[in-house]
């Protein structure tokens, strides 16, 4: 049962950033003179705060069935979906943004009041080293984990390659909230007018063949420790991915 507070606890911390950084960007826009209705729609279109809120999602509809089914059976086919589909766009975002991305704040942020300074490190530190953390953990750890067969790598991978296609065909059709550019795209290496469709889709090649692998790991993983608790309890599970009977 501690791993529904475990989720839980993720949940509210997952949550806790997005609205920070919501009210990071409604400050800023407000001191640029930005139409904040352009700012929130590019905000929540953002990879990160996408990925967040389905986290959320995930993670309290985990912590819910558990708390309703205790016992050592193991959590739904669907569940264990939500959450594989989640973990692997968390951890990449984790490993990005730490790798290459961090100690790249906007130039705006130079100008930003204590409180805001203070929100938009809560937002980037809970979002991109708690979260992909305790996805780690849960992914390693998280008791009534069920296995999951291999053609669900379809569907991890469904998710960001779903998220990029929106993101490419919304690039140039929404004007930057800066008015510096008629187009638009949430990070710099997706925007061909930098160097390029060939840099982007290179870019976008490399990224989801990343989400291809660590879909391929989270997968093995959760049908690794399915098999190990199947064989220490002793008792007679469905077969990986499959429906109890």
């Amino acid at each position: 049962m501690r791993w529904v507070w475990f989720r839980v606890a993720a949940a509210i911390v997952a949550s806790s950033g997005v609205i920070a950084g919501l009210l990071v960007n409604i400050d800023r826009a407000t001191r640029a003179g930005q139409v904040r209705g352009d700012v929130l729609a590019n905000y929540f279109s953002l990879f990160t705060i996408v990925s967040a809120i389905l986290s959320v999602v995930a993670l309290t509809i985990a912590a819910g069935w558990i708390h309703r089914h205790p016992g050592p059976s193991p959590e739904p086919v669907g569940i264990a979906m939500a959450i594989a589909a989640v973990t692997g766009p968390v951890i990449l975002l984790g490993i990005v943004f730490n790798v290459l991305l961090r100690g790249d704040p906007a130039p705006i942020a130079a100008t930003d009041p204590g409180w805001v300074s203070f929100m938009d490190s809560w937002a980037t530190e809970t979002l991109h080293v708690v979260l992909p953390i305790y996805f780690v953990i849960d992914l390693l750890f998280a008791g009534r984990r069920r296995g999951l067969p291999w053609s669900s790598l379809a569907i991890i991978v469904s998710y960001p390659l779903v998220w990029t296609i929106y993101t490419m065909l919304r690039g140039e059709r929404v004007v930057n909230p800066d008015g510096s550019t008629p187009w638009w795209y949430p990070y710099g290496f997706l925007d061909p007018h930098t160097a390029g469709y060939g840099s982007a889709f290179t870019y976008i090649g490399g990224i989801l063949f990343a989400f291809v692998l660590l879909g391929i790991a989270i997968i093995g993983i959760g049908r690794a420790r399915e098999r190990h608790t199947a064989r220490h309890s002793g008792s007679t599970r469905p077969p990986i991915g499959g429906l109890p009977a």
